[in-house]
């Protein structure tokens, strides 16, 4: 049975269990727990190796059972492993049995058990079948799911850009399913044939850090099929904005979630549900801020070593927001970082419609009073570029031209270079530049879908106010003089489509 076959029988009764209630997440997430319990066994019984799991709990003691035993013991299991630390414990955290009903646990334990061995199939095969049930997932549930996938093709060309070399540390402080952590994986393993690199780059590379616990397993099982791992799990679950980890990393390559603002529920005494606003206050963070994407940006500052390369996927608000945070931020990656090419992707290419995002590459430096970006080179892979999901998706061909510029840095009609003393003559230092006719424009045949056209309004609606919250706060913060900077910025500031 082929990878396609085998991926499309799993995921048809998938569809079996959807029409029953069943999730297609939940249904992933069951088939981790199986696949990991049936490969325990056959490391046992194919390689000689010593079982990770308590006797027990092991696949054995599941798949001879049937009927309320079966669904019993099944859920001591999920609990007892959950408990458990390292890889295990990571890969079970928080685990529930979504298969109450024991007939329909019976029939997916004997999909996993048919199918083997699972541990003779090659690791790019595991790994192949596993992000193809995340990727359909991704797909079929564009609400949830799709927020953690990143395309694919801007996930290799972002790491073939910035070339990370085996012997280095990559971090995502917001890893998702594990695409970046992948990609660099097998961007490095080709480099060397010696096995103690390899064996340092398998177990002790890669880190990875999610706030969604369900996410966390599936990336640890993910990247666990794929090779790498053991004992201990390269990712971790945890608020990665919460403090400064205390590490260091020499490549940073990370698509935070989307949605600018961090919040929390509160619940208070007369029963009332809130929505309180979240601003991370860090020693490290040089602004105060709710916009999450700045401030993950201020943590990837952190956390990248001197002379550490970083490539980040950021949406467009943080090119142009207004205020303080905005702005001091922008100004300090390119004083204080070499902030050296913007990738602008076009739309059309993420599950949530209407999605404006770019690629920041930028490089930390040692401490200096120089300015450390000399020239940022934009390359506009969004004007007049119109891409869907089903009939015109992304493709890795589509940013062979985007690498070719990175590499050669000369200018073409997408690619142009402007030069610091030209950024930061710009109102309110926006980096929200192009220079490229938009046909559209003049096309109204051409426009979006409705939908993408909501979100499009709803995104510079919520960067208007935003920036009148900022005018708010400002005018609150009266000095002790008595004196208030009452300059108003414009809404139509971050809308602007000139050149520097």
């Amino acid at each position: 049975m082929s990878n396609e076959q085998l991926v499309a029988k799993v995921w048809n009764y998938a569809h079996v269990l959807r029409d029953q209630g069943i999730s297609y997440g939940d249904y992933i997430e069951q088939i981790t727990y199986l696949l990991f319990l049936k490969m325990d066994q056959e490391r046992v019984e194919l390689l000689g190796e010593p079982s990770v799991i308590p006797k027990k709990w092991r696949w054995e003691s599941l798949v001879e059972k049937d009927g309320e035993a079966l669904e019993r013991h099944y859920r001591d299991t999920l609990e007892a492993l959950a408990k458990m630390d390292g890889l295990i414990g990571t890969i079970f955290r928080k685990s529930q049995n979504k298969l109450s009903d024991p007939a329909k646990l019976k029939r997916v334990v004997s999909l996993i058990d048919s199918e083997g061995p699972w541990i003779g199939k090659s690791v790019d095969v595991k790994g192949e079948i596993y992000e193809g049930l995340l990727e359909r997932n991704a797909a079929e549930v564009k609400s949830g799911a799709g927020q953690y996938f990143t395309p694919r093709p801007v996930i290799e060309a972002i790491v073939k850009c910035v070339d990370p070399k085996i012997g280095e540390t990559v971090c995502d402080p917001a890893c998702g399913t594990g695409g970046f952590l992948l990609a660099a994986f097998e961007h490095m393993k080709g480099q060397s044939q010696d096995r103690e690199k390899l064996r340092k780059l398998r177990h002790g590379a890669l880190h990875g850090v999610d706030i969604v616990d369900e996410v966390v397993r599936l990336c640890a099982m993910n990247l666990y099929l794929h090779g790498v791992g053991n004992g201990d799990s390269p990712v971790k679950q945890g608020d990665a904005l919460a403090a400064d980890p205390g590490e260091r990393y020499n490549v940073v390559l990370t698509n935070p979630p989307f949605g600018k603002k961090s919040s929390f529920r509160v619940v208070g005494e007369d029963g009332e549900v809130s929505t309180e606003r979240e601003n991370y206050e860090r020693d490290d963070f040089k602004f105060t801020t709710s916009n999450k994407q700045l401030n993950f940006l201020q943590h990837i500052m952190t956390i990248l070593d001197t002379n550490g390369r970083a490539g980040v996927v950021m949406p467009d608000n943080v090119l142009f927001e207004a205020g303080r945070a905005g702005e001091g931020i922008r100004k300090r990656l390119l004083e204080q970082f070499n902030f050296h090419t913007l990738l602008r992707l076009p739309t059309g290419i993420w599950y949530s419609p209407g999605v404006k995002a770019n690629v920041l590459f930028f490089d930390k430096r040692p401490a200096s009073r120089e300015v450390q970006t000399r020239e940022l080179w934009i390359y506009d892979y969004r004007t007049n570029i119109h891409k869907t999901l089903r009939t015109k998706p992304l493709v890795r061909g589509d940013l062979d031209d985007f690498i070719h510029c990175f590499k050669e840095r000369q200018e073409t009609e997408r690619f142009r270079r402007f030069t610091y003393k030209q950024l930061i003559k710009r109102d309110k230092l926006n980096l929200d530049i192009f220079w490229l006719k938009d046909d559209d424009l003049d096309d109204v045949e051409g426009l979006p879908p409705p939908d993408v056209l909501a979100a499009e309004i709803v995104d510079n609606l919520e960067a208007a106010l935003e920036q009148f919250r900022s005018v708010s706060a400002r005018l609150a913060g009266e000095d002790a003089s008595g004196t208030m900077d009452r300059r108003t910025p414009s809404c139509g500031d971050h809308k602007r489509r000139e050149g520097a």
